[in-house]
């Protein structure tokens, strides 16, 4: 079955899919394996195209006809034998009242892997200016470390969040994602996705014959940018490298038929990508 929002072909149906049932409103979960996937929800909203950034006025048209595109705030929790995860912690509004209905709390959470350092990505981090999840190791890509800790980005939150776990804060070096992977620890992979920022990284969940690419901010418009993968965003550091980024992974997921998960999707916020049959790329989310 298929459906269309604007432009965009949302595809249902193409194959079965492994999920459980919804927890509650602001919550979906997904089988990889023996790891369970939990969207954590910030809210959803509706985006306009004065973010855009190399979108026409024909392109707008075609994607988002009544002028706006649905979009949102996401975390992921990962759930594997021995290791509670989180990646990023979104606003921090609804983020504890989510974990909170899964039955974990935050000196449960083992660790944290934050794709960026943007405010709606680490906003959860930091309660009363202290670590709001005491016990938890925290992983980050060098390039973004260094970029926040430059002159060149004047963000005290980013600063501040670094400082608080700085004695639990591991830095690595994502690869490209069709190199040999950087494995930060078994079930973990991390993937170069610059161009958002300078170290935006996706995360690849990996159990038994099971992926799920945890993308991060590589899409803030799913109804445009499955059509038009150049069509950049205000919000991106280097647009033309976020757009370099994009293509290559919706080419490599495509191709591989790897799920994927987004903080800017709206919910279920995960699903499939494949190549339309015109120039671009169809979504096909997640479903009960």
């Amino acid at each position: 079955m298929k459906k269309f929002f604007g432009g965009m072909m949302l595809i249902i149906g193409l194959a079965p899919v492994v999920a459980l049932a919804q927890e509650n409103p602001n919550i979906f979960t997904y089988k990889v394996g023996a790891f369970e996937i939990c969207l954590l929800s910030e809210g959803q909203s509706a985006g306009k195209p004065g973010i855009f950034i190399g979108a026409t006025p024909e392109m707008i048209r075609k994607c988002i006809p009544d002028g706006t595109f649905p979009t949102s705030c996401n975390a992921f929790l990962v759930r594997m034998p021995g290791k509670t995860i989180l990646v990023d912690t979104g606003y921090g509004r609804n983020l504890f009242d989510n974990l909170k209905s899964l039955g974990v709390t935050p000196e449960q959470v083992d660790i944290i892997l934050l794709t960026h350092m943007h405010g709606d990505h680490i906003g959860g981090m930091l309660k009363d200016g202290q670590a709001a999840f005491p016990n938890a190791e925290v992983y980050l890509a060098k390039p973004e470390h260094d970029y926040w800790m430059s002159d060149d980005a004047k963000n005290p939150n980013a600063r501040k969040v670094i400082e608080v776990y700085r004695s639990k804060l591991h830095l690595f070096q994502p690869v490209e994602i069709d190199a040999k992977p950087n494995t930060l620890f078994a079930g973990i992979q991390a993937v170069a996705s610059y161009g958002h920022t300078p170290g935006h990284t996706s995360f690849m969940v990996e159990s038994g014959k099971d992926k799920l690419l945890i993308w991060g901010d590589l899409t803030h418009a799913m109804a445009i940018q499955m059509t038009y993968p150049q069509v950049a965003m205000t919000y991106d550091v280097n647009p033309d490298v976020a757009i370099a980024s994009r293509k290559k992974t919706l080419e490599y997921v495509a191709q591989k038929k790897i799920p994927i998960a987004g903080m800017h999707i709206a919910f279920p916020g995960m699903g499939k990508i494949a190549k339309a049959p015109a120039d671009g790329y169809s979504y096909s989310p997640f479903t009960k």
